[in-house]
């Protein structure tokens, strides 16, 4: 560990070394690595990643990495041989080794009293959740930015609605990794109002809305990023408060949800309306009986 370099603003902080070793992808483990080390102030993880790690020569030459740059290890190896051998290889080097879904796993053993799969990516298979999954981010990318008749958009799980630049296609592209099919579209002065949205039966339509201060300033550097003059109405700030307390009354006089997006991520935008799908959902079960 190296507590003498400076990490944002300038603070002293604390670097190490963390090996995330995986016989699939890796995305569950780099996942949780970065979840866990966000607990800590000051701390950031310097990354080894390797992925597919599923022979014994490939865990040799992991196993010469890690030496070369001691540290933690995480892994999520599920072929037995090759957990012992990266076990007894971080106990030669005298370096913890974690296997990251092991707490987990053996909670879930013991409660349905089941026997372990030992299928490498087993969460990676081409089954029918994959397929929806690409099948949703085929959707939102052709339901994009208001595209789509409102036939089309009755395809959806969920249409976003908001004024430019309130995240409305990152969520969506977010929420299509989850198997949700979502559209947005843009609220835009003199063209579209959102009312035709009204008329939707099937999809939950959600207003995302943001204060005005911060819209202006996304406004802006998005036109720096372009190398385009800042349009006046566009930035104003007058003239973007109007925009989005228009947005507001609009979506409350139809009684839809709405999300502040201001201080919130993509990730937890995405969340709220996962919640917010699940409650509608309910609703609908228990109306039913």
């Amino acid at each position: 560990m190296s507590p003498s370099r400076s990490g944002p603003g300038g603070r002293l902080a604390t670097y190490f070394h963390v090996h995330l070793v995986s016989d699939s992808t890796g995305e569950t483990l780099n996942a949780m690595a970065k979840a866990v080390t966000a607990r800590f102030d000051g701390v950031i993880p310097i990354e080894h990643i390797y992925a597919l790690v599923r022979s014994e020569k490939q865990m040799e030459r992991v196993l010469e990495e890690i030496a070369s740059a001691p540290g933690v290890v995480l892994h999520t190896i599920v072929d037995r041989e090759l957990r012992e051998q990266l076990e007894e290889g971080c106990r030669r080097l005298d370096m913890p080794q974690i296997g990251a879904l092991d707490p987990l796993v053996g909670a879930l053993s013991r409660y349905l009293g089941a026997a372990l799969s030992t299928r490498v990516g087993a969460q990676h298979a081409l089954d029918h959740d994959y397929f929806n999954r690409i099948a949703a981010l085929d959707y939102a990318m052709a339901h994009d930015d208001g595209q789509g008749t409102l036939d089309q958009l009755e395809g959806a799980d969920v249409v976003l609605c908001g004024v430019s630049r309130t995240s409305k296609t990152p969520t969506c592209i977010y929420l299509a990794h989850r198997g949700i099919r979502a559209a947005n579209v843009p609220l835009v002065p003199g063209q579209e109002d959102g009312e035709r949205l009204t008329a939707l039966r099937n999809p939950l339509v959600v207003g995302l809305t943001v204060s005005p201060d911060r819209l202006v300033q996304i406004r802006r550097n998005r036109l720096d990023g372009l190398n385009a003059a800042h349009a006046s109405a566009y930035v104003d700030h007058d003239a973007v408060r109007d925009e989005t307390v228009k947005a507001r009354r609009a979506f409350e006089r139809r009684g839809w949800p709405t999300i502040d997006v201001t201080r919130r991520s993509v990730e937890e935008t995405a969340a709220a309306i996962v919640n917010l799908l699940s409650e509608r959902r309910t609703r609908r079960l228990g109306a039913s009986w």
